[in-house]
């Protein structure tokens, strides 16, 4: 590891300074998706509306500012999506001087690997786990009551579970960070897989709506996860060691 030691106030300037570059990106990002919003809404809400019918029964604005706001919020989150390899560039370059040398080098591999988890796990969320939530919170309807629901509504749900699955996504590389950080090693990772299992089905549950649909479909790829977690954490960890040991065993120079 880098064994140069900064003042706190170095830290805190590079650490604003990184922050800046995120925020940057994000606003750039909801520049770019402004113009589509309204594409961008129709997709993401798609499951919901066929859910209710297929346009049939279209979601409902209650409020004269709802439309405005909601497709805002729209652009805001396709602003974030399309910037996250920046943030996580400026993530992995802000933690990178207390890794080892071969470490420091995953820069690109940990960019595209932590993108691809997330966007996986919002993809698996849309394509898999909204179809089958809406249509189970639609089967209530009666010939007393029908579903109506205000895409205000809609949308702060499906944007809680679109985020929930990507960054439930993102275990792997907490894991690896809290093994290469040595907060935890590998076999102890291992040995506490029943209580990381409790925990996941407790996150999973206050994370998704009260049905077990969406819990179940949400906590079991996080269980894989974290399990594909150990195995990379072990797998560095190895490297490490190595690294460390062959670094020892080399003679001092004079």
């Amino acid at each position: 590891m880098d064994e140069t030691r900064l003042p706190l106030t170095d830290h805190l300037a590079e650490l604003r300074s990184r922050l800046f570059k995120c925020v940057l990106a994000w606003v750039i990002g909801v520049a770019a998706a402004w113009s589509f919003s309204e594409e961008i809404f129709g997709l993401l809400l798609r499951p919901a509306v066929e859910a209710l019918g297929g346009g049939e029964r279209p979601l409902q604005a209650i409020a004269p500012t709802e439309i405005f706001f909601t497709y805002l919020k729209c652009a805001v989150l396709a602003g974030f999506v399309l910037s996250l390899p920046v943030i996580f560039w400026q993530l992995w370059s802000f933690i990178a001087p207390g890794l080892y040398p071969n470490e420091k080098n995953a820069v690109v591999p940990f960019v595209c690997a932590s993108t691809l988890l997330f966007t996986g796990g919002a993809v698996f969320g849309y394509t898999t786990v909204f179809p089958l939530m809406f249509q189970f919170l639609s089967s209530f309807d009666s010939e007393f009551v029908h579903s109506a629901w205000t895409m205000r509504e809609v949308f702060a749900l499906t944007t809680r579970l679109f985020l929930a699955f990507g960054v439930a996504f993102e275990l792997p590389v907490l894991v690896f960070f809290l093994a290469v950080a040595g907060i935890v090693d590998a076999p102890t990772l291992l040995r506490g897989t029943p209580y990381a299992v409790l925990a996941v089905f407790v996150v999973a549950a206050i994370l998704t709506p009260p049905d077990w649909v969406s819990q179940v479909f949400l906590a079991v790829p996080m269980v894989g996860l974290y399990l594909l977690g150990i195995g990379v954490a072990w797998i560095f960890g190895a490297r490490a060691r190595k690294t460390e040991k062959a670094s020892e065993r080399a003679p001092v120079p004079d």
